[in-house]
Formats: C-alpha cells, structure tokens, sequence
C-alpha cells in the first residue's frame, strides 16, 4: 500500500501535468467502488471547466484544489495510482477516473479497488481532510507526544503501533520495519517496555525515515526522480526485506520474517534484540 512518500510522488505527477489548467472533460466510472459516499454526478460538473489551483499530500492521501471551491481527495489504497497521459488519451478498463486539460489527462487507475476519491464543495477544505493527525516532520510531532501514545498503547507490539494512523500519519508496513531496524528495536517488543531513550531514538528515526524517503521516492521541490524506488540506497533494509536469504545491511546475518501485529514484518535478529518485560 502507497505511504507517505509514495503519496508525495503520485501527487507530483498530477500536480506537474496539471497546475494552471483548466479540466474540459471529466470521465468516470459512476459505479466504481473508490466513489463510495461520493455524488459522482456532483463531482463531474463542479470539475468540468474548472482551474487546477494546488495539491497537498499528508500521511497516506492527496487533495487537489481547484477554483470555485472544489477539492478532490484521493487515496491510492493497494493497487491505485496516478499518471498523467496525452489529452486524447481513451480510459482503459481500470481508469476509473480521468481529467482531461488541453495538455494532459490526469488518469486515477485502481485495478483492485481499495483506493477511494472523496469530493468538497466549499470555502474551507474538508473535515476528511484536516483531521489527519499533525505530520511526522511537523513541530506538532514531538518526542513527548509519542510517549504519551506509547503509554497509551503499552501492551500492543511497538509495530503495531507504528502502523497507527491517528498518531504516525503515512507509515506503513516497509517504513515501519526500517524505523525500528535503524532504532535497534524489535518489532514485537511491547509499545510501553521502551525506555525513555529507546522513544527518543524511535522519534528521531520516525523523522529520518519519513525525510529520506521523501528525498528519495518523491524527490526535492519540484523535482520527480527517474522511478518511484530507484533513487533508494542499497544500505536500507528496504532492499533486503523480502528477497529470499537476505541479510541485514548493518550486521550481514539472516533477516527474519514473521507476521507481528497483524502484518508480516522483517527484522535483524542479531540487531533488534527482543528483551521481555
């Protein structure tokens, strides 16, 4: 599943091909899954002819904004993802959504149809929108924060938690795993067992991870690197986690793999010691 940096990277795609544009048609797939809770006939004649204003990404999800008040809200869920095609592109059978401007079609493609497209009407974005949690490289997210959840959440495997939305906003299942490889924490090792500096060091790499992968996946400003995963060093767990025989980057042992709160999770054994309360 998309996570914060890949949110980023598909929201420059559209973002680039689109920004000052006017969309002239609108095409929809009315009876798609990812328009559930949304008025399509609404969302169709509030976009036609209107202007691209901006777009955002925040945790796991995009919002594009667009003159007279319009907002458009996108999460990729599994298998979705955005791509900008030539104007008189013709949408295919899992285009479940196209903006056509006089430059591009902006086409959401969704094979599996876990992503969902959410529609506003008004002066102020949405509540869907704002009520995302503050962002991991925001001030808001301090260490004492994520102390406090942890307390919150003392008996639940620190994975798990990770994984929590209402408080790590855009982690998923392969950052978790490199936040608590490069904090030598082990993934099943209870939320409220870490000490005070252990939480220090899980802040930190909270922030490392989500800036570097940015930096690599989404790139800088408003550059977009070559391929989504391309720019990645070797020497992140990301490249070792799921091949067969893999070895951890730091201590070149066996990477482990085990399903850990729900989600099969990867770690160094000879790096993030499991201790027991």
């Amino acid at each position: 599943m998309p996570e914060l940096a890949e949110a980023e990277f598909f929201r420059k795609r559209w973002h680039l091909a689109a920004r000052g544009q006017k969309i002239t048609v609108v095409q929809t797939h009315d009876r798609a899954k990812i328009f559930r809770g949304t008025g399509v006939p609404v969302l169709r004649r509030a976009l036609t002819g209107a202007r691209f204003v901006g777009s955002e990404a925040r945790a796991k999800q995009m919002l594009f904004r667009f003159n007279g008040g319009a907002w458009l809200g996108v999460h990729l869920g599994m298998s979705g993802e955005l791509r900008a095609e030539p104007p008189g592109y013709t949408p295919q059978k899992h285009d479940h959504l196209v903006l056509t401007t006089k430059r591009h079609a902006l086409v959401f493609t969704d094979p599996r149809m876990f992503g969902r497209v959410q529609f506003h009407r008004g002066a102020e974005p949405p509540s869907w929108w704002t009520k995302i949690a503050p962002a991991i490289l925001s001030d808001a997210f301090t260490a004492e924060l994520i102390a406090s959840f942890l307390r919150r959440r003392a008996r639940a495997p620190i994975k798990a938690v990770l994984l929590m939305q209402e408080r790590f906003p855009g982690i998923g299942n392969w950052m978790a795993d490199e936040i608590l490889w490069r904090a030598a924490i082990h993934p099943a090792r209870l939320a409220g067992s870490l000490s005070v500096a252990e939480t220090q060091k899980l802040w930190r790499e909270c922030r490392r991870v989500c800036r570097l992968a940015l930096d690599t996946i989404a790139g800088r400003g408003d550059h977009l690197p070559p391929d989504l995963n391309v720019n990645i060093p070797r020497t992140w767990l990301f490249w070792h986690r799921w091949a067969e025989g893999g070895r951890c980057p730091k201590s070149c042992c066996l990477l482990v793999r085990e399903e850990i709160g729900g989600r099969t999770t990867c770690w160094s054994p000879a790096r993030q010691k499991l201790t027991l309360p």
